[in-house]
């Protein structure tokens, strides 16, 4: 019998129990949890299941030894290299004041181009707001560039600000657009270096059972990919994201969501969704809402693309065949987004939809518009929610309102912002807790079926089954995903993962 390693192709996969909707879809006679069958594979697709044993086994052989199979997971929302290199730079996330989000900035080592990097910054609850002087005092002459845990602002030294040209002020802070721009330079590494990050990180998600992802790095992602793709990048399957700046470029080359990558011999990597960032984030206190921030009520946020220009964009993107990923956070922003969805007629989702209006909860599925939904931000801000949208009449991290209107959930990271773990996203989602704390807003949790299916390539309506004819994207793994429990499904062991029946990950 051929060994099995990874990279192997698979043809059967033995004595395992069924997961997730497949269980669902099972004759009657195999409804049992405990039952174990064999999984038939043939053509990257699944070709038959039956009781273990029952039919001959051919081939590669996977002995599951009972445990779960599922469909191979997704993750609809990751800034793909912007990740990639977080995981090697120095994180302020458990920073709780600005002199120690500083001093510990200091210590991040200063790159080949003379600038030093530090993420995930989380200032809005510090004590004292961000100050300049702090930051000089800590970090001197060197050139440092600290990212916000939501991507959405910088703080900077003066010896940054006048690198990048800009004029300094009481906090050394730059937002939205203007931090964007700079977060695309530190970005800017060697090719080589960038794809190496790229292909670590995507073995480590493989690993956890992940077969997919959504990429929407701020850049021209195309060309990125075929250099990837020529380079051997196997370890996932990838729809990749156009940005407003480059919606001329791809409609002009043909791009339509769902092609393949050009000039490349792979069906897995695919044209993704026009991404379009209307209004900024919680943290940065500029997500667009009704009411003004707890700290600042004058504050009701901003919105970076006007209606009208919004309409533009989409109008242009779905007449040349290309879908919509329309970031919105506050409830005034995802108001409009739906608003423009049903004014072009433009297929996609929203993404975040992390404050939604009651009235706008049935939009979504009347209007067929997925909510793209990062469950484990909920966990990360449930104190800026509770304290800064304190004013807001609006549901703030709807997930169950969402399902419960008719919503397509697909859940996902926006790692760097997350972790890219799917089994994280789906305990924040069921759960609502973590560390032992009380669940947050509890009537928004999910069922764990919900969230699996959610995590799969077509969400929580059209999620991926095990059956016949099905792609042979899968995960096997240790617990039931339907029974376990939050510390079980956050550390959910993985024991193989598979894209049309090709090994990614085995243990």
């Amino acid at each position: 019998m051929p060994a099995v390693t990874r990279g192997a192709h698979v043809d059967v996969i033995a004595e395992v129990r069924i997961g997730g909707e497949g269980r669902e879809l099972m004759p009657l006679a195999m409804v049992d949890p405990a039952a174990v069958y064999d999984v038939h594979l043939a053509d990257g697709l699944i070709a038959d299941i039956a009781p273990a044993g029952a039919l001959p086994r051919r081939g590669t052989v996977l002995d599951g030894g009972g445990a779960w199979l599922i469909p191979g997971l997704w993750d609809h929302h990751v800034h793909v290299v912007q990740w990639a290199l977080g995981v090697e730079r120095v994180s302020l996330r458990d920073a709780a004041s600005a002199q120690e989000a500083a001093a510990l900035a200091a210590r991040a080592p200063v790159r080949s181009d003379g600038r030093r990097i530090a993420v995930e910054m989380r200032d809005a609850l510090w004590p004292e707001p961000a100050a300049l002087g702090v930051l000089d005092a800590a970090t001197g002459d060197v050139p440092t560039y600290i990212l916000s845990l939501d991507l959405h602002s910088l703080w900077l030294n003066s010896a940054a600000l006048r690198r990048e040209g800009l004029e300094p002020d009481a906090a050394g802070l730059v937002r939205e657009e203007a931090a964007f721009a700079i977060t695309r330079v530190l970005n800017t590494v060697p090719d080589a270096d960038a794809d190496a990050a790229v292909t670590r990180a995507a073995q480590a998600a493989a690993a956890r059972g992940l077969v997919g992802y959504v990429d929407l790095d701020m850049t021209w992602n195309e060309d990125a990919w075929q250099r990837r793709v020529a380079a051997g990048f196997d370890a996932l399957r990838v729809d990749f994201g156009i940005y407003p700046q480059h919606l001329d470029r791809a409609i002009a080359l043909g791009l339509q969501s769902g092609d393949p990558l050009r000039d490349a011999d792979t069906d897995l990597v695919r044209v993704g969704p026009l991404k379009v960032i209307t209004d900024g984030s919680l943290g940065t206190r500029t997500a667009a809402c009704s009411h003004g921030y707890a700290d600042d009520p004058g504050n009701r946020g901003a919105l970076n693309v006007d209606p009208a220009q919004l309409r533009e964009l989409m109008t242009a993107a779905t007449a040349a065949g290309i879908g919509c990923a329309i970031h919105a956070i506050g409830d005034v922003a995802n108001t409009l987004a739906l608003d423009a969805f049903a004014a072009t007629g433009a297929v996609g989702r929203i993404e975040h939809a992390q404050l939604v209006r009651h009235a706008d909860l049935a939009r979504f599925a009347r209007l067929d518009v997925g909510a793209s939904v990062q469950p484990e931000h909920a966990l990360d801000d449930r104190a800026l929610t509770d304290e800064l949208w304190a004013a807001q009449t609006a549901l703030p991290y709807p997930l169950r309102s969402l399902r419960d209107a008719g919503a397509n959930l697909l859940l996902g990271s926006d790692a760097p912002v997350a972790p890219l773990d799917p089994w994280v996203s789906m305990a924040a989602a069921v759960f609502r807790t973590r560390d032992g704390r009380d669940p947050w807003r509890p009537e928004e949790r999910v069922d764990a079926a919900t969230a699996l299916a959610a995590s799969t390539g077509g969400g929580s309506l059209h999620g991926a089954r095990i059956e016949p004819g099905e792609p042979a994207d899968l995960a096997l793994i240790a617990h039931d995903p339907l029974a376990a429990s939050e510390t079980e499904l956050r550390a959910m062991p993985v024991h193989a993962t598979m894209i049309a029946g090709r090994l990614t990950h085995l243990d």
